[in-house]
């Protein structure tokens, strides 16, 4: 493989910026740009060692450095690498990459840093899609579920279901060679037995996507309401910040206002809607249509309520609208003479979430983060004890090996032959074999690290 540079922290300026190169002729290439302020041979140089010194440019200077060496095979690629802590400017970072291009590294692509790790059997392929779900996290829940799977957790369950099919797969090779060592029916229960098992570790796994999904995606929370109904008012408090414009002209936002908040761990991503009326104009009109899409689509739905007046035509085409939805009603300013209560059987008929809050006075919002935790059970999501699916490509290889084992288990009750049963059961080593990285396309690989930033 070809050496490859790239810098490795985030575009702008800052107190420290890395380059960072690997391959079997990284030494090299930073012997021909870095002046250590104590000289040694690279052979003499131990992995794990920070050197001070400069970069330069024949003779000029361009930065005061820390260099630092690991060697193959005890490096993040398993080759040579080194990394160049220099000044966190664009324009120093950038000069130091340009050098170690013209003196022989290649420009690194999009994640080929962990690309290599990979390919070089440091880490499986689900360990390192977990390198891009720990970069990306959004709560402290996802990047602890994104480091369980960095530290192997995931893997391990599979290798562990992977030996079990094995272990069946090979006495049944050994009875057909050696039919004397076991019977038919010692076959078939062995493999029933496993079956079942594996069958109910994978739907566990597959279920978990639920929480997974959550974890990594957030809960998308659309805040609908008629105008000046207070939804406004309500991300404001939730955000604490003025994030939107509050006035008491009615159809102030006519556009979807989204930001995240975390709620128990928990990404929440609320998206707060143009009042849902009759639109006035053709703005006004679009930003109503993209609030009633934003509700069809959302994971929770929170509506909200001026509970000082009475409910009319506008409120209940809401109503109609979080049918049979996951939803919470708020019932807002009650700090005001309150018309509507909780117990109006036009709003339980509906959701049997209710809540009495005043946005305006941060008034019952503890008590809505309590409801948005219990309707999704987030007290329940155990990441000590529990490996959580978070990746869909994991959950759709789960489902596919669910689908032959379920095949499989057919194919017994059937009174198939076990060459015919074997198939299905070495379909499944296939399908899980794709999350680990044993089967799988080159089409995959990269369409996988394309994801990745660069440098990493």
């Amino acid at each position: 493989m070809s050496t490859i540079a790239s810098i490795s922290t985030a575009p702008g300026i800052g107190g420290i910026g890395i380059i960072r190169m690997s391959g079997e002729d990284s030494f090299n290439v930073l012997e021909k740009i870095f002046k250590p302020k104590t000289y040694q041979k690279i052979e003499d140089i131990k992995g794990y060692t920070i050197k001070y010194g400069t970069i330069v440019d024949n003779d000029d200077i361009i930065d005061e450095v820390l260099v630092a060496y690991y060697k193959s095979p005890k490096s993040y690629t398993t080759e040579n690498m080194c990394e160049i802590s220099s000044h966190g400017g664009n324009i120093v970072m950038k000069k130091i990459l340009e050098l170690c291009l013209k003196n022989g590294a290649d420009l690194a692509e999009p994640g080929e840093f962990t690309k290599r790790a990979f390919l070089n059997g440091r880490i499986d392929l689900a360990q390192a899609e977990s390198v891009i779900d720990v970069i990306n996290a959004k709560s402290d829940k996802e990047a602890k579920s994104g480091i369980k799977q960095l530290e192997g957790y995931l893997s391990k369950e599979i290798r562990d279901i992977k030996q079990e099919i094995l272990d069946v797969l090979v006495n049944i090779e050994v009875t057909i060679d050696y039919p004397e060592y076991d019977t038919p029916e010692v076959q078939e229960n062995e493999m029933r037995n496993m079956l079942q098992n594996v069958n109910r570790r994978l739907e566990k796994s597959e279920k978990s996507f639920d929480n997974g999904k959550i974890i990594k995606d957030g809960i998308k929370t659309a805040i609908i309401g008629k105008p000046n109904a207070g939804k406004s008012s309500l991300l404001n408090a939730i955000l604490n910040e003025e994030r939107a414009i509050v006035t008491d002209i009615a159809g102030t936002t006519r556009d979807t206002i989204e930001e995240f908040v975390t709620i128990k761990g928990i990404p929440l991503k609320l998206i707060d809607t143009a009042g849902i009326r009759a639109a006035s104009d053709i703005v006004e009109k679009i930003g109503v249509e993209k609030s009633i899409k934003q509700a069809e689509d959302a994971d929770l739905i929170i509506a909200i309520f001026d509970s000082s007046k009475d409910l009319d035509d506008e409120d209940i085409e809401i109503l109609n609208l979080i049918k049979n939805k996951k939803s919470i009603i708020l019932l807002n300013k009650s700090d005001l003479n309150m018309i509507l209560n909780e117990n109006d059987e036009r709003l339980t008929n509906v959701s049997n979430c209710i809540l009495k809050i005043s946005a305006l006075n941060k008034i019952g919002i503890d008590e809505l983060y309590e409801k948005i935790s219990e309707l999704f059970s987030l007290n329940e999501i155990n990441f000590d004890n529990e490996i959580l699916i978070t990746n869909i490509r994991h959950k759709n290889i789960i489902s596919k090996a669910l689908e032959n084992v379920k095949k499989a288990n057919e194919a017994l009750n059937m009174c198939m032959p076990i060459d015919i049963i074997t198939i299905y059961i070495k379909s499944v080593l296939e399908d899980l074999g794709e999350i680990t990285g044993e089967v799988v396309s080159e089409d995959i690989i990269n369409e996988i690290f394309s994801k990745f930033c660069l440098g990493k």
